[in-house]
């Protein structure tokens, strides 16, 4: 009789944790999962739980609790809304068509998207959607597709055109071409998929040689990915 009320105590547990209760009082965080876990254990045994129950035909099934983490824990609202509506779009300062308006370059090489931040003849941050679409991926490389880092400078040069062929600084559509580049490092490779947010600031300007000096970097996910310092000829006609 003891064996058996203790069977049933056991039962009675397993139950009620199979419908997520738990005799700890914090118990809002855990959610049940039939899945199986390459690892059940936890440090914090009232977060992981591993339980069998048979029923009359004696098979089994797994029931694992998990942790949706600290900031799930501490905000329930967080986890309430859905990924699809947690990131904003980025701001569209000049669009594609503004865009065309300024650089001359055209398909397949112009590599800016849309221009998010901008100071005519000082910055400008600007977008470049990598997709698994663009002409480069087929050739580079077939089995791993990686954004060429040559591209990447060329997209930073883009929109430093961008900050320098407007009236106010004095560029010119026909005149704007690499005088040099130097310092490029290139920290982390950019695949399909990715968003390449580029930022483009004048560090000097010489009119009278039509020379503008400029700091690049871009960046994945806040991390930078290239980076560099680039002369550019942006004298008249």
């Amino acid at each position: 009789m003891a064996t058996s009320a203790f069977a049933n105590s056991l039962l009675s547990s397993s139950t009620s944790l199979a419908h997520g209760v738990l005799p700890s009082t914090n118990n809002n965080f855990l959610l049940p999962s039939r899945v199986s876990v390459s690892n059940p254990r936890s440090q914090n045994p009232l977060l992981s739980a591993h339980f069998k129950l048979k029923d009359k035909t004696n098979s089994s099934s797994l029931i694992t609790f998990c942790s949706l983490g600290a900031a799930a824990a501490n905000d329930p609202k967080e986890e309430q809304i859905p990924i699809e509506l947690k990131y904003p779009a980025y701001p569209t300062v000049m669009d594609i068509n503004q865009i065309r308006e300024i650089l001359p370059h055209r398909f397949p090489f112009l590599l800016v998207d849309r221009v998010i931040e901008y100071n005519p003849g000082v910055s400008a941050v600007a977008i470049k959607n990598v997709t698994i679409n663009d002409n480069f991926f087929p050739g580079h490389f077939p089995e791993r597709p990686i954004m060429p880092g040559v591209l990447m400078v060329e997209a930073l040069a883009q929109v430093g055109g961008l900050v320098m062929l407007q009236p106010e600084v004095g560029g010119s559509r026909e005149n704007f071409f690499f005088a040099g580049i130097d310092k490029v490092r290139f920290r982390k490779p950019v695949i399909a998929g990715d968003t390449l947010v580029m930022r483009m600031t004048l560090i000097k300007l010489q009119k009278r040689f039509g020379i503008a000096k400029m700091e690049g970097k871009a960046y994945v996910g806040g991390e930078v990915v290239c980076e560099g310092e680039f002369l550019m000829a942006t004298g008249g006609e």
